[in-house]
């Protein structure tokens, strides 16, 4: 079973930026597809951005050119980089393989962009 730990959230102004982090096991990680979801209050959980494992990247409209994600296949962690920040990328954001295996769901990290 895949175990899945994010991490690196927290509260943030407008504009600022914060990196997350996923420490994954219980999969051979650098052959599977990654990737970041969130999920804001009253809404679908969304996909943010993934990072296959041949090195390709993806992103939401919404997202690109301010987030970055990015894999360490030798620590078994996928990363995202966001920078400035906004109010609507408020949510819970969760890792997972894509697509997305529903017993893998965690617990998530809690970001709020808010002054």
């Amino acid at each position: 079973q895949v175990q899945l730990v994010e991490s690196g959230g927290g509260l943030v102004q407008p504009g600022g930026s914060l990196r997350l982090s996923c420490a994954a096991s219980g999969t051979i990680f650098r052959l599977t597809d990654m990737a970041w979801y969130r999920q804001a209050p009253g809404k679908q959980r969304e996909l943010v951005a993934r990072a296959t494992s041949g090195g390709s990247t993806n992103y939401a409209d919404s997202v690109k050119g301010r987030f970055t994600v990015s894999r360490n296949n030798a620590k078994n962690t996928v990363y995202l980089q966001m920078n400035s920040l906004k109010s609507e990328d408020t949510a819970v954001y969760y890792c997972n393989t894509h697509p997305p295996a529903s017993r893998n769901w965690g617990q998530g990290t809690q970001v709020t962009v808010s002054s």
